[in-house]
Formats: structure tokens, sequence, C-alpha cells
């Protein structure tokens, strides 16, 4: 059986051998490189999972990130001492998935890992069974089930895993409103935390501009101040 393999982009050799034992010892295969050209280099339909430094040489992480999004689906994780929420933000606009401060708890980190490549797996269609309904119809926007696509006007738009799961949770349910932490712990499937709100507030920004959904008059998903977000199911 082929082991999941983890691309490690950090120019402290120290991280990089301590993520390695950590990550070596769950059973998974470890790649590393120094800086960020490399990182992108070395990413392939053979990776996995990315853990990605921010401060790096020839490229930082947000550059990588980008950059490594227009080719790969793959969950990419930043691991910074950045900590600021802005730095999150810029990650998780940059296309990253998750986000964990330096110094990390090892726990926390293998934990987030079995997260995001379980959600992975399940985007990639390598779990759970197809339903029976298999494509969402909204008009313009279609959302097939079983390859795990969102369309627009039948371009696909190339939505991440968390991207697509935020959507399909939202658009199975129309009409129903979700609150910030209730979508957070429905899609992420981790306990709520204050910080969850900046986290998802990203990805609907950037799920919303993948489906030209303007937030001031949305077509599709639709802010309920003080409440959360709800999918408008009109065709």
């Amino acid at each position: 059986m082929k082991k999941t393999r983890i691309l490690v982009a950090d120019d402290h050799q120290e991280i990089r051998e301590v993520i390695r034992v950590l990550l070596s010892s769950e059973g998974y295969e470890i790649i590393e490189t120094k800086d960020g050209q490399e990182a992108i280099d070395m990413c392939d339909e053979h990776i996995d999972l990315i853990i990605l430094d921010i401060m790096m040489p020839n490229l930082n992480g947000y550059q990588a990130c980008q950059i490594i999004r227009e080719k790969s689906k793959a969950p990419i994780l930043f691991l910074s001492a950045k900590g600021a929420e802005s730095d999150k933000t810029l990650g998780f606009s940059s296309g990253a998935d998750d986000y964990l401060t330096k110094p990390f708890s090892y726990n926390e980190l293998t934990a987030r890992v079995k997260a995001l490549l379980r959600r992975y797996y399940v985007y990639q269609g390598k779990e759970a069974p197809v339903k029976e309904r298999e494509i969402l119809d909204f008009g313009r926007l279609r959302i097939d089930e079983k390859q795990q696509k969102v369309y627009l006007d039948d371009v696909d738009c190339e939505c991440t895993d968390i991207e697509y799961q935020i959507l399909h949770v939202l658009a199975t349910n129309p009409n129903q409103i979700f609150s910030v932490r209730h979508l957070f712990e429905s899609v992420w499937n981790e306990t709520y935390y204050q910080s969850a709100n900046n986290t998802v507030m990203v990805h609907i920004r950037n799920l919303r501009k993948k489906l030209h959904d303007d937030p001031q008059q949305p077509n599709y998903i639709k802010t309920v101040w003080g409440k959360g977000y709800t999918f408008d199911a009109i065709k």
C-alpha cells in the first residue's frame, strides 16, 4: 500500500527534523525542502499534503502557496511563527486550508494533519459511498457530488476541498441559517474556537469570488447579519 506523502518546506533544519520524526512515526513518508521555489518544483500529483513555513528564501510561503494551489488541490498547512490575524488571513487568501503557529503542540500538529488528510481523501472520492443523488442543479450553478466539483456556466470553479465542503453543507440545506460555529464544526470537524470566525470568513470570501457572487447582492451565499450564512436555493 502506498504511503501518504507529505512535503515539508521550512528553512530551519531542526524544525524539519522534528516534523519528520513526528510524522514518520505515524506512517507518513516525508519529503523535505528549505525554500519556496523548491517546494513548488517538488509538488506533484504524488504529494498528498504540504506543510509550509512563511519566511523562506527565494519565494516566501504565501507566494509558494499561490503557485502550488494553481496545480494541486492537496491540502496546505501553514506552520509559522507569524501569528497575527492579518498573517492568517493572508495565508488563507493564498489558498491554504489550515494555519498553525509556532511553537506548536506535537499532538495538535498530528491531529490537524490527520484531519486535513481525512477531508482530502473524502474530497478525492477515496472514502465514503456516493449517494444516489449526484448533481445539485441551481441553474447556472451545478454541484457534482460524485466528482465533488462545482461548475458555474459549465466552467469548473476549481474549488479547494474546504470550499467545496462549505458550499455543499449550505447547498444541501437551502435557506437554513448556519452560524459560523455550526459551519466550522460541520466542515472542519473540530471544536470551535474564537479565531475560527476569521477562518470561515476568508474561505467564504474566496468561495464567493469563484462563484462570482457579489457579497452586497449575492445570488447564492447570503450573510444573515448576527446569525451566519445561508444558501439561496432559487434556481
